[in-house]
């Protein structure tokens, strides 16, 4: 009983400290790259509309393809709930301070973008990845205080 109340402790360890090592900390570390979270959210949102189109292709398709059409919805889901994490475990938790400029209209963009990720996970209608793109560029803007350069 105790060798097993050990490995299961053991376990419990390692299982544990590897939780940590994947997640951002909520204490003050000083260690914040702002624009790279915004680089994977935009990424995050082309993996979904990639993910929205193999489905919509997959439906029509003459054969099921049952277990493809499954893993690019659970992709879909998976992305646009890293998508979520990073608006409100990130910047909504530990980057927007209360007392920060243009507090409202941050907390608010940061908001739909929740509200768009979720309806990105109930359709395939690509409106809302177009719709968060541009709620993207609005963050940016608001929290950087600078334009997005456009991309030729």
């Amino acid at each position: 009983m105790k060798r097993i109340t050990t490995v299961f402790m053991a376990a419990a360890l390692v299982f544990g400290m590897s939780t940590g090592v994947l997640a951002h900390c909520e204490i003050p570390c000083g260690i914040y790259d702002d624009e790279m979270r915004v680089e994977l959210i935009r990424e995050h949102i082309t993996t979904i509309e990639k993910s929205m189109k193999m489905i919509r292709e997959l439906e029509s398709a003459d054969h099921p393809h049952s277990n493809q059409l499954i893993r690019w919805v659970v992709n879909k889901e998976e992305h646009a709930n890293k998508l979520q994490h990073i608006v409100t475990q990130y910047f909504m938790t530990q980057r927007i301070k209360l007392d920060a400029d243009k507090y409202t209209e941050k907390i608010s963009v940061l908001h739909h973008m929740l509200i768009f990720a979720m309806r990105c996970k109930q359709t395939t209608d690509t409106d809302n990845v177009e719709k968060l793109r541009t709620l993207v560029d609005q963050f940016e803007s608001l929290y950087f205080g600078k334009e997005k350069k456009k991309q030729n």
